[in-house]
């Protein structure tokens, strides 16, 4: 894929080189109450974001707001710069770790935000909130200033969330632990886009990137809703030739993911392509000829990142071509099926895969609205109990992706359609799968756990923001 390259003179560059952190709080003029963002590449293998916030502690800034497209257990240190007071505010896609139980502690001065992928992008591109400082840890960088996430011992993929980010910041530091003295053969952000580039001795471990399930499931029970979530999508009628499709990380998602390949190789099926955040999984299904391409935002496995260096198939995109509602071309909107999991799913198809059943927070929107709102066919998948509790509810802890936009629940116990989407039911029955009603696997998950849901009675410690910007539902604070 070509990527364009910004070869200006070595002298300019040289201007944006820093040498040190400090140096960037300097010439980039931070004081209180500027907003900071960071990007999640590296995931729990981060050092960046630590980095950054322990140089604004040491010069006592107070009130800053992040913006960080995922927190991650590795981002711990912001625990005490929380209830330092030196962070006020955070608004994230996802959070997962200490930093998620002191939201839920309530002690941040404002409660946080939770977006979309996509929304998040979207509240930039309109102006909705502003970057002071956009922080992007980059693997490396070139003697021009243009940075990959293909290149170093850190390499991490395709930098596709940070390039919302420096579109719209008024600054932007690049921070790197490696400059090569020639061009880049692979380019995420140009040099035209950074404004200051700081060398560090690292920005983290490219091994945490591989953080969570990201095997194919093998136990009997997922396979089973691994195979019956494939016949569903088989049986809707929309694996066709030029197919597209979006899975997740999850151990059943990524069986489905194989079992779709094998589906539409009997079928002699080609597909377009396979969008998200990418793994092996999707990558063999191109190299075995059954799709065209892989559209990646986020690399989730080493193999995916070493794909996205060398296969010219391999194609980039940014999170507003991902998913923002406000981009016209949005993938999202491109997708045939999208098959995700959930922690919890109700009577009304809401689903919620923000905070689990003891009410702490556990993950968060990601990609799970924009795909379910743009894709022809959006299919949830989920045990009917995790840990004790029903995962089938009478009402979700936190709406995380409204029920209008899910079609279909596959269950370890049987299948649910949307009341909506009554053609569908009907097909599914026809193919002779297990369609059931949803008050039954409510009533069954029910009678299956051994603990209720916890509600949290404190106050309101964070806001479920729907991808359009509108406040969807919140979240109340307990002590953890």
């Amino acid at each position: 894929m070509f990527h364009l390259i910004d070869k200006t003179p070595d002298r300019a560059f040289e201007r944006k080189v820093l040498g040190s952190i400090e140096n960037a709080f300097d010439a980039c003029k931070i004081t209180d109450g500027m907003t900071l963002s960071f990007h999640h590449h590296l995931r729990n293998g981060d050092a960046v974001v630590n980095q950054v916030l322990h140089v604004a502690e040491n010069r006592g800034l107070k009130d800053l707001c992040i913006a960080i497209s995922s927190i991650f257990p590795v981002h711990e240190p912001m625990v005490q710069l929380i209830r330092s007071g030196v962070i006020a505010r955070i608004r994230t896609d996802y959070a997962l770790g200490p930093v998620a139980d002191e939201i839920c502690n309530g002690t941040l001065k404002e409660p946080a935000l939770f977006q979309s992928h996509g929304g998040r992008a979207r509240a930039l591109e309109t102006g909705e909130y502003t970057i002071d400082i956009a922080f992007v840890g980059a693997p490396c960088a070139d003697m021009f200033g243009n940075i990959s996430g293909a290149i170093g011992k850190n390499a991490c993929g395709p930098l596709g969330y940070p390039k919302v980010d420096v579109d719209y910041a008024d600054k932007v530091v690049v921070i790197t632990e490696e400059v090569k003295t020639s061009a880049l053969d692979v380019v995420d952000i140009p040099a035209s886009r950074v404004d200051y580039v700081v060398k560090v001795d690292s920005i983290g471990d490219a091994s945490g990137i591989k953080s969570g399930a990201t095997q194919v499931a093998t136990d009997p029970v997922s396979v089973k809703v691994a195979e019956q979530a494939a016949e569903v999508i088989a049986a809707a009628g929309v694996m066709t030739e030029g197919f597209s499709f979006q899975t997740g990380a999850g151990g059943i998602s990524l069986a489905v993911t194989k079992q779709i390949g094998e589906m539409m190789k009997e079928r002699g099926i080609k597909g377009d392509f396979i969008a998200g955040g990418i793994t092996k999984s999707q990558i063999d299904l191109v190299k075995k000829g059954i799709f065209k391409r892989v559209v990646n935002v986020q690399s989730f496995d080493q193999d995916a990142v070493k794909s996205y260096k060398i296969d010219s198939w391999h194609e980039t995109m940014s999170a507003s071509k991902y998913a923002s509602p406000a981009n016209s071309e949005a993938i999202v909107d491109q997708l045939g099926v999208m098959l995700l999991g959930a922690a919890e799913i109700d009577h009304e198809f809401n689903v919620n895969v923000t905070t689990g059943g003891d009410g702490r927070i556990i993950g968060g929107p990601g990609g799970h609205p924009d795909t379910a709102a743009g894709s022809r066919l959006a299919v949830v998948t989920t045990r009917l109990t995790g840990g004790g509790y029903p995962k089938v509810a009478d009402k979700v802890g936190c709406i995380t992706t409204p029920g209008d936009t899910v079609d279909v629940l596959v269950t370890d116990h049987g299948i649910a359609v949307n009341p909506k989407r009554e053609n569908l039911k009907e097909r599914l029955i026809t193919a002779n799968l297990p369609v059931v009603e949803m008050s039954d696997l409510v009533d069954k998950a029910k009678s299956l756990a051994t603990k209720a849901p916890y509600k949290a009675t404190g106050k309101v410690c964070a806001l479920m923001e729907g991808r359009e910007g509108q406040i969807i539902d919140e979240i109340n604070s307990q002590v953890l």
